[in-house]
């Protein structure tokens, strides 16, 4: 069965890092574009950053620039998204998702996507 399972969350300090992976298994991994979103307590999904099936293109939602970068290893079917300078708004459940039979590499809005892994808590608290 297709099943994406992310892990590496956990609590972080305000200006700290975290490597989350998501292990895709299921389908064919490199056939996909992959993201990354994420759910702030009380608050809707929001779109955090997405990556080509090669890895040669990526896009991040604004306020994630410069701070966190997507990434796969697509030998591993693996996605990661390094998170660097962490803040108290980056708490949030971080999900990797896609688009089943899509192979078009479009972006989707975050509510869009159909395949998602169980999600990762992150917490970002002194």
């Amino acid at each position: 069965e297709v099943q994406l399972v992310e892990s590496g969350g956990g609590l972080v300090q305000p200006g700290g890092s975290l490597r989350l992976s998501c292990a895709a298994s299921g389908f064919t991994f490199d056939d996909y574009a992959m993201s990354w979103v994420r759910q702030a307590p009380g608050k809707g999904l929001e779109w955090v950053s997405a990556i080509s099936w090669n890895g040669g293109s990526t896009y991040y939602a604004e306020s994630m620039k410069g701070r966190f970068t997507i990434s796969r290893d697509n030998a591993k079917n693996t996605l990661y998204l390094q998170m660097n300078s962490l803040k108290s708004e980056d708490t949030a459940v971080y999900s990797c998702a896609t688009k089943s039979r899509d192979y078009s590499g479009r972006l989707y809005r975050a509510y869009e996507y159909d395949v998602w892994g169980q999600g990762t808590q992150v917490t970002v608290s002194s």
